[in-house]
Formats: structure tokens, sequence, C-alpha cells
């Protein structure tokens, strides 16, 4: 931390914006501290050029993270060029990693702070921080409205080669049941429809703090919100998802069959240089026991190509598993060295041959996303609408199987009725792209 601290009215009515970058964690956390400052009566406003403080929470997973944080760390500093007394903080991942480096390198930055410091950076704003004991409950969600982030956890045990995560925010550490379903009834009340659960590892709930897996405990508890409709399940783990979690997802009237799991390589000479723990063989009995169970299931996962010890026959299998399973959803990665991980010491194949890998990867999975969703047209799909645009009569919504940001879009046309954001609609598909499903309301819902 640099400088001295913001001097804020009386009133503390100095505007303050938020920039978050990264993941969904990262929203759950910018989205305590400003209700934090909502709290204290502090004034946030939607533009850096408008505010007096800017906070940017920032990603640092890999390489291309680290340049859009530093990007945007230096498009503020510039703000604070052309106006003296503005403030620019800087928090989250790439500061808790790299803080001293940070601030030799860009010192016109007031302040650093690392990953969920709400109380260092309310202190700094001469600030006190309200309700410490149930900051969840002044969250001010920034999604739209009718969904909303669970983070479940903290942190990670797990010694993936490629991932510096644990080194920016530690070891996991579980929130109690009671907080998580208190903050879940607390979303509910405020009109949130879908809960996305996340953490680094959602099937490692509980082990901790527990001393056993309590992830479907969990969401036996969730599940009785009344009017939580949707619950969605990011980030579990090859290695700690439980057999009796696919039970519980194909019962449950309210957990989406939906399932992320990030399997990163599918070979067992790689999941052994990843240091990822299990098998292929064991990877494969768990996403063949979801289709087998659940045969809507839609299952997101992700790859990471051009890793170190990555020859081009583990390529080659990772393709012909990719086009034999067909995954709903997928996303790759280009490896990314991270100093002080295992990986890091190891080295990788030619840039050019991980960018042609990464390339195949996606071409091959383009061609799936499109078949299944060109299998859908002539067929009504259940649809939550995020977001309508009466001028133009359309909207645009999600299925079950996509996750908002990340996954599929369902554009609706010829919209002749007034429709609601947050509400489900019955939806014919007409029409259907690599991503993107097009359709129209089924009349007299």
């Amino acid at each position: 931390m640099t400088a001295e601290r913001v001097k804020l009215s009386k009133n503390g009515r100095k505007k303050v914006h938020i920039t978050t970058l990264g993941c969904s964690k990262n929203v759950y956390d910018s989205e305590i501290l400003m209700g934090q400052l909502q709290a204290n009566q502090v004034p946030l406003s939607d533009s850096p050029e408008d505010a007096d403080v800017i906070i940017i929470n920032t990603c640092g997973f890999i390489t291309p993270a680290k340049q859009e944080s530093i990007q945007a760390i230096l498009e503020a500093t510039e703000l604070k060029e052309q106006n003296k007394d503005m403030q620019v903080i800087v928090c989250g991942c790439l500061s808790a990693r790299y803080q001293k480096d940070l601030s030799r390198e860009i010192p016109q930055v007031d302040a650093y702070f690392g990953t969920e410091d709400y109380q260092g950076i309310l202190k700094y704003l001469n600030l006190p921080l309200k309700n410490n004991v149930h900051l969840y409950e002044d969250r001010l969600v920034s999604t739209k409205p009718h969904y909303a982030y669970l983070k479940i956890s903290e942190g990670c045990n797990h010694k993936c080669a490629f991932c510096a995560i644990p080194l920016m925010r530690g070891r996991h550490r579980s929130r109690s049941m009671e907080d998580i379903v208190k903050e879940a009834r607390i979303l509910s009340l405020q009109g949130v429809k879908e809960l996305i659960l996340i953490a680094q590892d959602t099937t490692f709930y509980g082990l901790d703090l527990y001393r056993s897996q309590k992830i479907i405990d969990l969401l036996l508890q969730l599940q009785k919100i009344e009017s939580i409709e949707w619950i969605r399940l990011h980030y579990a783990y090859p290695t700690t998802f439980q057999d009796d979690l696919i039970t519980l997802i194909a019962e449950s009237p309210k957990i989406v069959h939906y399932v992320d799991l990030p399997l990163q390589h599918i070979t067992d000479h790689m999941l052994k240089i990843m240091k990822r723990g299990g098998t292929a063989r064991r990877i494969k009995q768990i996403l063949n026991n979801l289709r087998e169970r659940i045969p809507d299931i839609a299952i997101r996962t992700t790859f990471i190509v051009g890793h170190p010890g990555e020859t081009e026959k583990d390529f080659e299998e990772l393709k012909n598993h990719i086009s034999e399973f067909r995954f709903n959803r997928l996303g790759a990665f280009i490896y990314s060295p991270e100093e002080n991980t295992a990986a890091s010491a190891l080295k990788p194949p030619a840039k050019e041959i991980a960018e042609r890998r990464y390339q195949e990867l996606l071409e091959i999975q383009q061609k799936i996303s499109l078949q299944n969703n060109e299998n859908l047209v002539g067929k009504v799909v259940k649809v939550l609408v995020d977001e309508y645009d009466p001028e133009n009569q359309s909207a645009v919504g999600r299925t079950y199987a996509d996750s908002p940001e990340i996954d599929n879009e369902v554009i609706i046309e010829n919209i002749s009725q007034i429709i609601n954001t947050g509400k489900f609609y019955d939806i014919l598909i007409n029409a259907a792209a690599e991503y993107e499903l097009f359709g129209e309301i089924v009349e007299d819902q």
C-alpha cells in the first residue's frame, strides 16, 4: 500500500467506480465491496471518467488476463494524470501475487491490496466495515437481477502443475452451510431465480469445515428455497466428484441438468504431468455415468493445449475424445507459464504448435455445437429471458444448458407482446448457428 488515505467528504460523497476483471469469483468479490460502499452511502459510478476513486479488481490467471489487468491499471492512471485528485486502487489476484512488482513498475497507483481485503480497502477510504460478520447481507448484485453467483468457498488445495491460483487465493476455505443458505434466501427475496454455485472446486466443499464433502447436503438445502427455480453447478473437480451427486442432479426439481467439469486433458500421461490426480478411465466413467443417468445433461468443460509434455499423440487422443464424446460446451486455453508452478520448470511445445492445436480444438467444437443446435430446430425449449429490446421486438435468453456470459444464447425475434426479463418462456426454435439459437415465443403463455 502506498500514498496517504483518500480524504472523503464527511458524508462520504466521493464517487467510486469498480472495474472487475476475470472470473465470476471476482464478480462476487466486487459485489461484496460495492455493498460495503453503498452501506457507507458512497455513490457508485458506472464510468471511470466520472469517478473520484477507481478500484480495479484484477485477474492473474494466465498471461492474457494479466495483460488485460495491467492495461486497465494503466488506463486508470492516465485518467489520474488528467485529474490529480483522482485515486486509483488495485486489488484482486494480480495484486495479491505481484504487489511489490506492481508498486515498483506502476507507482502512480495509490494503493495495492490482495483478494477479499475489504477491510483494508475500506480503512484506506476512511470507511468502517459494515456488518463485518455477514458481509453478504449488504452485497450489491451487479448481474441481471434474476440470477446471481453464490460463492461457497475460497482458495484451492489442489496443486495442478500449471495453476497459480492457490498462490493468489490460498488454501481451500469453505463457508458455513448456514451462511450460504442465508445468503441464498436473501437473494431470492431480491428476485433472484437462478443461483450459480462457484468456487475453485465446488465438489470439494465442506471437507475442511465438516471433515467430509457436503456439496450434496448444501444443494439439498438450497433447493428448498421456494422462489429459486434454477440451481447451476460450476467448477466441479473430477477427483472429488461424487457418484451420488449424479443421482441428486437427476432427481432434483431445481438443479439444472448442467455441470461445469473442467478436465484440462484426457490422457493419463498428461494428467500426471499436470498433477491433476485421477485417471483418464475415471474421467470417462464420470462422463459416461452423467450421460447415461441424465440423458439431457449439458456438460461444459475446458482443456489446455500446449502444456509442457504434451505430445502429438496426447493431442490426437484429446481430439478423438472430444469428437466422440461431443461436449455440449467447451472452452480451450493455450498453456501460459506461471512462475513458481511445477510446470514452469518444464519446456512447452513451440508456440506455433500450441496455437495450431488450439485452433483445431475450436474448429472441432464449432462443428459439434452447430450440429447440436441444428438438432433443436423445430423444437420448443424453455428459455430464461436476460434482455428485452421492445424497440426491435427482440430479446436474448438462455436454456438450462447455458450459463450467462460463457455459453450459448437464444435470440428471440418477432415479439408481438410485452415480455419480462427474468421470466421463463417457451420458444420455438426456427434457426441455429454455432453458438446461437433463433426462435419465437409460443403464443398463449
